[in-house]
Protein backbone atom coordinates (compact mmCIF):
# COMPACT_ATOMS: atom_id res chain seq x y z
CA UNK A 1 0.00 0.00 0.00
CA UNK A 2 3.24 2.30 -0.10
CA UNK A 3 6.08 3.30 -2.24
CA UNK A 4 9.46 3.49 -0.91
CA UNK A 5 11.07 7.09 -1.31
CA UNK A 6 14.51 8.12 -1.05
CA UNK A 7 15.65 11.35 0.65
CA UNK A 8 19.03 12.81 0.17
CA UNK A 9 20.76 15.39 1.99
CA UNK A 10 22.59 17.49 -0.59
CA UNK A 11 24.43 20.86 0.16
CA UNK A 12 23.38 23.88 -1.25
CA UNK A 13 26.85 24.37 -3.29
CA UNK A 14 27.11 23.85 -7.22
CA UNK A 15 27.66 19.79 -8.47
CA UNK A 16 25.84 18.17 -5.39
CA UNK A 17 22.46 17.84 -7.45
CA UNK A 18 24.87 17.04 -10.25
CA UNK A 19 26.74 14.30 -8.66
CA UNK A 20 23.42 12.25 -7.20
CA UNK A 21 21.68 12.37 -10.93
CA UNK A 22 25.19 11.34 -12.11
CA UNK A 23 25.36 8.59 -9.83
CA UNK A 24 21.64 7.45 -11.00
CA UNK A 25 22.56 7.62 -14.38
CA UNK A 26 25.99 5.10 -14.11
CA UNK A 27 24.14 2.78 -12.26
CA UNK A 28 21.05 2.61 -14.74
CA UNK A 29 17.98 3.71 -11.69
CA UNK A 30 15.35 5.70 -13.91
CA UNK A 31 13.97 8.58 -11.55
CA UNK A 32 10.28 8.34 -11.87
CA UNK A 33 9.44 11.65 -10.25
CA UNK A 34 11.58 13.82 -7.53
CA UNK A 35 11.17 17.14 -5.81
CA UNK A 36 13.37 19.16 -3.62
CA UNK A 37 13.19 21.49 -0.87
CA UNK A 38 15.57 23.88 0.50
CA UNK A 39 17.81 25.54 3.23
CA UNK A 40 20.45 28.12 3.04
CA UNK A 41 22.40 24.96 3.83
CA UNK A 42 21.63 22.09 2.60
CA UNK A 43 18.44 21.00 0.23
CA UNK A 44 16.09 17.56 0.65
CA UNK A 45 15.91 15.76 -2.65
CA UNK A 46 13.27 13.48 -2.60
CA UNK A 47 12.94 11.01 -5.26
CA UNK A 48 10.44 7.75 -6.24
CA UNK A 49 12.77 5.62 -8.40
CA UNK A 50 12.74 2.16 -10.55
CA UNK A 51 15.03 0.74 -7.89
CA UNK A 52 14.68 2.29 -4.70
CA UNK A 53 16.95 -0.09 -2.30
CA UNK A 54 19.48 -0.76 -4.80
CA UNK A 55 19.60 3.22 -5.23
CA UNK A 56 20.11 3.95 -1.40
CA UNK A 57 22.97 1.83 -1.48
CA UNK A 58 24.26 3.37 -4.66
CA UNK A 59 24.10 6.18 -2.64
CA UNK A 60 25.22 4.86 0.91
CA UNK A 61 28.24 3.36 -1.30
CA UNK A 62 28.82 7.24 -2.53
CA UNK A 63 29.35 8.33 0.77
CA UNK A 64 25.93 10.56 0.72
CA UNK A 65 23.45 10.60 3.70
CA UNK A 66 20.49 9.34 2.35
CA UNK A 67 17.24 7.31 4.22
CA UNK A 68 14.56 5.93 2.88
CA UNK A 69 10.81 5.83 4.04
CA UNK A 70 7.05 4.66 2.73
CA UNK A 71 5.28 7.24 1.58
CA UNK A 72 1.59 6.91 -0.33
CA UNK A 73 0.72 6.84 -3.76
CA UNK A 74 -2.10 7.67 -4.77
CA UNK A 75 -3.64 7.14 -7.97
CA UNK A 76 -6.04 9.36 -9.34
CA UNK A 77 -8.40 9.84 -12.16
CA UNK A 78 -6.45 13.37 -14.08
CA UNK A 79 -9.40 15.34 -13.43
CA UNK A 80 -9.77 18.56 -11.54
CA UNK A 81 -10.70 18.22 -8.16
CA UNK A 82 -9.70 14.82 -7.90
CA UNK A 83 -6.93 15.60 -5.25
CA UNK A 84 -9.01 18.19 -3.23
CA UNK A 85 -11.43 15.25 -2.95
CA UNK A 86 -8.66 12.63 -1.65
CA UNK A 87 -7.40 15.01 0.93
CA UNK A 88 -10.33 16.11 1.79
CA UNK A 89 -11.26 12.18 2.96
CA UNK A 90 -8.04 11.98 4.72
CA UNK A 91 -7.79 15.63 6.52
CA UNK A 92 -11.28 15.11 7.20
CA UNK A 93 -10.29 12.43 9.64
CA UNK A 94 -8.10 14.94 11.38
CA UNK A 95 -4.83 13.58 9.82
CA UNK A 96 -2.15 15.99 9.58
CA UNK A 97 -0.59 15.39 6.07
CA UNK A 98 3.35 16.06 6.49
CA UNK A 99 3.89 16.87 2.93
CA UNK A 100 3.10 15.69 -0.55
CA UNK A 101 3.76 16.18 -4.63
CA UNK A 102 2.41 15.39 -7.48
CA UNK A 103 2.63 14.20 -11.20
CA UNK A 104 1.15 12.47 -14.24
CA UNK A 105 2.00 8.65 -15.28
CA UNK A 106 0.32 6.58 -17.56
CA UNK A 107 -2.37 8.83 -18.02
CA UNK A 108 -3.37 9.51 -14.33
CA UNK A 109 -2.36 11.25 -11.43
CA UNK A 110 -0.09 10.27 -9.07
CA UNK A 111 -0.50 11.99 -5.11
CA UNK A 112 2.38 11.32 -3.42
CA UNK A 113 2.45 12.27 0.29
CA UNK A 114 3.16 11.37 4.09
CA UNK A 115 1.34 11.76 6.73
CA UNK A 116 1.13 11.96 11.15
CA UNK A 117 -0.55 8.88 11.16
CA UNK A 118 -0.16 6.09 8.68
CA UNK A 119 -2.08 3.40 10.10
CA UNK A 120 -5.29 5.77 10.16
CA UNK A 121 -4.51 6.91 6.53
CA UNK A 122 -4.51 3.01 5.20
CA UNK A 123 -7.61 2.88 6.98
CA UNK A 124 -9.57 5.93 5.39
CA UNK A 125 -7.55 4.54 1.63
CA UNK A 126 -9.00 1.18 2.74
CA UNK A 127 -12.75 2.76 3.04
CA UNK A 128 -13.16 5.33 0.53
CA UNK A 129 -11.94 2.47 -1.99
CA UNK A 130 -8.79 4.83 -3.13
CA UNK A 131 -6.66 3.46 -5.64
CA UNK A 132 -3.24 3.41 -3.94
CA UNK A 133 0.18 1.89 -5.81
CA UNK A 134 3.14 -0.12 -4.10
CA UNK A 135 6.70 0.11 -5.64
CA UNK A 136 6.13 -2.73 -8.20
CA UNK A 137 2.64 -0.88 -9.12
CA UNK A 138 4.39 2.52 -9.67
CA UNK A 139 7.02 1.11 -11.95
CA UNK A 140 4.47 -0.75 -14.05
CA UNK A 141 3.01 2.57 -14.53
CA UNK A 142 6.29 3.91 -15.45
Amino acid sequence: MTVHQIAIFVENKSGTLLQVLDLFKESRIQLIASTISDTVEYGIYRIICSEPMRAFEVLKSAGISASVSEVFALVLDNRPGRAADALRWITGEGIGISYLYSFLLGGKGILVFRTDDAGRTKEVIRLRRLGVLDDAGLLALA
